[in-house]
C-alpha cells in the first residue's frame, strides 16, 4: 500500500452520502459498463476502501449471499466492485483490498466466492481464489437455470470447509446478473 493510502472498512449503513458517491463515481470510472444493478449489488454489506487524502482510490465491498452446494446452503461472503484507479494500479492496492475483504471471509462465511473478468483473474488465482470447474447456475424465480456464459469466471476461497470445485455451484437469486 502506498504510505498516503489510508484503509476505511464501514458498512453499507455507516457510509455518507459523499462516500457512496465517491464510490459510485470511482466505479464508473474503472469499469465502462457500470449499471445501476450493479452498484445495487455492492451495497448491503463491508466496504473496504482506500482514501489518498479526500480521494477515494479503491474500493472492494462483501455483501452476503447463499451459494447450493454438496445438498446444502453455504454462508457466503461474495465480493463485488473491486476497482482501484487507474493511476495506482499496479502498487500493492488491490492486495490491501482484498486482504481486508479475506478477513472479513475467513471471520464471518463459510466461503468466498466471486465473478471474475479476464483481467483479475491471475491476480485472484495468485492469492488461493479457485476458479470454479464445475456447472454453475442460479436459483432463479423460475427454478434453477444453468448461468453457462458465467462458467470459467466464478471463483471461490474456502473459508471452513474444502469445496470440490468440480461439483454444481448454484447462486441466488438478484435483479441483474446473477452473479
Amino acid at each position: 500500500m502506498t504510505p498516503a493510502a489510508e484503509l476505511r472498512i464501514a458498512h453499507t449503513a455507516d457510509l455518507d452520502a459523499a462516500t457512496r458517491h465517491a464510490a459510485r463515481a470511482l466505479l464508473d470510472d474503472v469499469f465502462d459498463d457500470m449499471t445501476d444493478e450493479d452498484w445495487d449489488h455492492a451495497l448491503g454489506g463491508m466496504h473496504a476502501m482506500l482514501w489518498e487524502g479526500p480521494e477515494l482510490i479503491g474500493h472492494a465491498s462483501v455483501i452476503q449471499r447463499q451459494l447450493l452446494y454438496g445438498g446444502r446452503a453455504w454462508r457466503t461472503g461474495y465480493v463485488e466492485a473491486v476497482a482501484v484507479r487507474a493511476d495506482r494500479r499496479r502498487t500493492g492496492l488491490g492486495g490491501t483490498l482484498m486482504d481486508t475483504v479475506e478477513r472479513i471471509i475467513r471471520g464471518a462465511y463459510e466461503v468466498g466466492a466471486l465473478g471474475s473478468t479476464d483481467a483479475g483473474a491471475a491476480f485472484y488465482a495468485a492469492r488461493g481464489w479457485l476458479r470454479w470447474l464445475g456447472p454453475c447456475s442460479a436459483l432463479t424465480p423460475r427454478g434453477i437455470i444453468r448461468t453457462a456464459d458465467e462458467e470459467g469466471y466464478i471463483y471461490v476461497y474456502p473459508a471452513t470447509d474444502p469445496l470440490d470445485i468440480s461439483r454444481e455451484l448454484t447462486c441466488d437469486w438478484r435483479e441483474g446478473d446473477a452473479w
